[in-house]
């Protein structure tokens, strides 16, 4: 049995929503059938469909671990004495619990591994973790000084007219509502993003395939942006069209990323092999 207490981010949200996010890897088919033989409580109550949720409920969890837990393999791009790549799947967090930091932990049996920078829940792709501490601060400095690039596919709704471009604008984060805000000019609270894109296919659905980087590593930065010039990533029920989403059969953002350039203008320590490496899916 686990014992969960409801935050504030899934106050009156579905009672779905905060398991599958409470725990990735859970089927549907053995969530349903827990509601259905009343194996989950909410303040010690049995419910029998999937009901809404409040902060500070505590809901009681009568599934076993190794259905709420199920075994996922690592998909290791790169790996060496100081760091490790991998490729994150859909539906799992980089950090916290039950994440891919926490299953890295588990096949590698120790603690010691971090990851320099995230992705979002949705996103695929790659994932920059450190082996030591003396490799971890190299990297956040690296990420910092940017350093390192950051390469993305994003499939859009939309066809731009401008085929190659270097956007700029500022991003306000909203941390109660888990959202960000995207403005064309400098207001107080908001912070400075640049994005650049390529326009790679063009398709007859209207989409369309874009080369993405990101030069500020800001939250959603580029799910939102994308949005906010009216090109939404297809699949994105954030920021994106649900309509669209819905017809064109996408439950999840089609971001990954596909790539990362280490680009080192200062000495390195142990980790100067890396500079002008390539690492990508």
């Amino acid at each position: 049995m686990k014992n969960l207490i409801v935050t504030n981010n899934y106050d009156k949200k579905k009672l779905s929503s905060f398991i599958f996010n409470s725990f990735p890897n859970l089927s549907r088919n053995t969530f349903f059938k827990a509601l259905r033989q009343k194996d989950i409580k909410i303040n010690g109550k049995r419910v029998n469909k999937d009901c809404t949720i409040f902060t500070g409920d505590e809901l009681s969890i009568y599934i076993v671990d190794s259905l709420l837990f199920p075994k996922m393999n690592l998909n290791i791009v790169y790996e060496d004495d100081n760091i490790l790549v991998v490729n994150k799947p859909v539906n799992i967090e980089v950090t916290g619990e039950n994440s891919l930091t926490t299953l890295i932990s588990q096949v590698y049996k120790t603690s010691n591994i971090m990851p320099c920078h995230r992705l979002d829940r949705n996103t695929t792709g790659l994932v920059l973790f450190a082996k030591n501490e003396q490799s971890l601060n190299i990297l956040l400095n690296k990420f910092k000084n940017h350093e390192i690039r950051k390469f993305y596919n994003a499939l859009v709704y939309g066809i731009p007219k401008i085929k190659k471009a270097r956007i700029e604008a500022y991003l306000f984060k909203d941390k109660k509502e888990s959202v960000v805000y995207i403005s064309d000019t400098s207001k107080k609270g908001y912070q400075k993003i640049v994005t650049s894109y390529n326009v790679l296919e063009e398709y007859d659905n209207n989409t369309s395939l874009l080369d993405v980087e990101i030069e500020t590593g800001k939250t959603h930065q580029i799910r939102a942006h994308l949005a906010h010039i009216g090109y939404p990533i297809v699949g994105d029920g954030k920021y994106g069209i649900n309509s669209v989403n819905k017809e064109l059969g996408f439950k999840f953002q089609q971001l990954c990323s596909y790539k990362l350039q280490f680009c080192f203008k200062s000495d390195s320590g142990i980790l100067n092999y890396l500079n002008n490496m390539i690492i990508h899916i």
